[in-house]
């Protein structure tokens, strides 16, 4: 325990580093002694303005956002036991894209895109969650059987259809709508302002899945395993599967669709601290909202006065950074 409390705290400092390099990085640089009465006295100052205003309500979000990515990279790979597995393998992201894409396209404002992205989420965990139900049945019925590259498969069909659908809508719109969506669908925190639901769902996903620690490393070593050692596999699995999922959709819903969080920081942090998922989940969390705090910072300052989306940022770096892990340890879990 002495250990993960060590490990939490040196990341917990780098977020907060990265906390302060964001709210005072921008087209205008704020001094630590302008940010410091920015943040607890802001009075009327043109720093305390962009502060609270602008940089801290998206930098909160940014982090939310990727700690919810983070999380339910490290969950989907449990759950399928499968290092390559992401937030978005189920098509999780495929739906809200859609039905972000629909709001947009029919002139509606960002409140029905964000429903719009909700919704569409939701009907993507439940078709692939009604379609996985065969299986959880089957293992019911015969015992412990392996359902992990079915539903693997499963969300990757149901992932490639999105995909068309939205290569449909893209094609049919205008545009004076384009650019919007494109920039939604590589993931975009410009403008965002609600940042509590992403934080309240990633609390409550951490709060609800970190009991379950001691019982995912023993499913990792086998379901067969996991049922002679009395663990629960199916309720566990259907647990795992939903808090995933819900984090993967209100991170959708936040900031659009960004790559590479998910998929890198477990992995990385598994090759780093082990596959005690005790340690594992909470440090996902803080290093998945860290790095993609310093991604939307990079996005919003490298071409100023220009944004760049945040997801064309992540991509960048996560691309040979995973390479260079995959190199490193091929085939690990």
């Amino acid at each position: 325990m002495r250990r993960a409390l060590l490990v939490w705290l040196v990341l917990a400092v780098a977020a907060l580093t990265a906390f302060a390099l964001a709210l005072a990085t921008g087209s205008r640089w704020i001094s630590p002694l302008e940010l410091t009465h920015a943040l607890f006295a802001p009075g009327d100052s043109l720093a305390g303005e962009i502060v609270t205003e602008l940089r801290l309500p998206r930098a909160l979000a940014a982090f939310a956002t990727g700690g919810l990515l983070a999380l339910a990279g490290a969950l989907m790979q449990v759950l399928l036991r499968n290092p390559l597995a992401d937030p978005y393998v189920l098509g999780l992201s495929g739906g809200a894209a859609v039905g972000a894409l629909a709001a947009m396209l029919a002139g509606l404002g960002t409140l029905f895109v964000n429903l719009g992205a909700a919704a569409g989420a939701l009907v993507a965990i439940l078709l692939v969650f009604a379609l996985a139900q065969r299986d959880f049945a089957r293992q019911q019925l015969f015992g412990p059987l392996d359902a992990s590259p079915r539903l693997l498969l499963t969300g990757v069909m149901i992932a490639a259809g999105w995909s068309a659908i939205i290569t449909l809508m893209l094609t049919l719109a205008p545009d004076a709508k384009l650019r919007g969506m494109l920039f939604w669908l590589m993931g975009d925190l410009n403008g965002v302002d609600s940042w509590a639901p992403a934080w309240f769902v990633l609390a409550a996903a951490l709060v609800v899945i970190y009991p379950a620690g001691r019982d995912l490393n023993v499913l990792l070593r086998g379901e067969a395993l996991a049922h002679a050692l009395g663990v629960r596999v199916m309720p566990l699995r259907r647990t795992v599967y939903l808090v995933a999922s819900a984090a993967t959709a209100l991170a959708v819903t936040t900031a659009g669709t960004i790559g590479f969080v998910g998929l890198v920081v477990p992995h990385a942090l598994r090759l780093a601290l082990g596959n005690d998922q005790r340690v594992l989940l909470p440090a996902s969390a803080l290093t998945g909202g860290t790095l993609l705090l310093l991604a939307d910072t990079a996005a919003r300052t490298v071409l100023a006065p220009q944004q760049l989306p945040v997801g064309v940022i992540t991509a960048l770096v996560g691309v040979p950074a995973f390479m260079f892990l995959l190199l490193r340890a091929p085939g690990k879990p």
